[in-house]
């Protein structure tokens, strides 16, 4: 299974089988984040089978589903959580391993820049150049704003708070 590695701390990945939660406890990761809500497709393994598999591999998990096209607020700040408490490195996932990166950016907004957090993306083989929109308007931000203020300029239910 090919990993992409965002950070040293992080790296995204395709839909995990019990065969890759077993490889990427081989290759030192010791968190797992599951990005896809149950069921999004036949056959795909519930986020409490992908828990008590990471369990069995003394790895931690959490479970951040996320609608694609629909991530707002509430599923970015439940990333920043799961990156905090979760041991690294973490390896995250969700169908095509797009999801789980766009989540991880949309994490770094006031930490890094638009230019950095896509330039980074596009190193691990993500594009993710479509949310530059968001992640610059994320950017002006006031210093000691409510984090909860970041992105909601560019999520497009709230294009009109702007």
């Amino acid at each position: 299974m090919p990993f992409k590695v965002l950070t040293p701390s992080l790296s995204v990945s395709p839909q995990l089988s019990a065969a890759d939660v077993a490889e990427a406890a081989h290759r030192g990761f010791r968190a797992i984040i599951d990005n896809r809500p149950d069921g999004e497709e036949p056959g795909q393994l519930s986020a409490a089978d992908m828990k008590a598999l990471a369990a069995s591999h003394g790895m931690g998990f959490a479970h951040v589903p996320a609608i694609p096209g629909r991530i707002g607020d509430e599923e970015t700040a439940r990333m920043v959580d799961a990156l905090a408490r979760l041991d690294a490195p973490v390896l995250a996932y969700c169908r095509t391993g797009t999801r789980s990166a766009t989540l991880w950016a949309l994490s770094q907004t006031g930490q890094q820049s638009a230019d950095t957090i896509i330039a980074t993306a596009a190193d691990a083989g993500c594009d993710l150049e479509l949310l530059r929109p968001r992640l610059e308007r994320s950017e002006t931000v006031p210093a000691g704003a409510d984090p909860k203020d970041r992105g909601r300029r560019a999520h497009p239910r709230h294009r009109d708070a702007a």
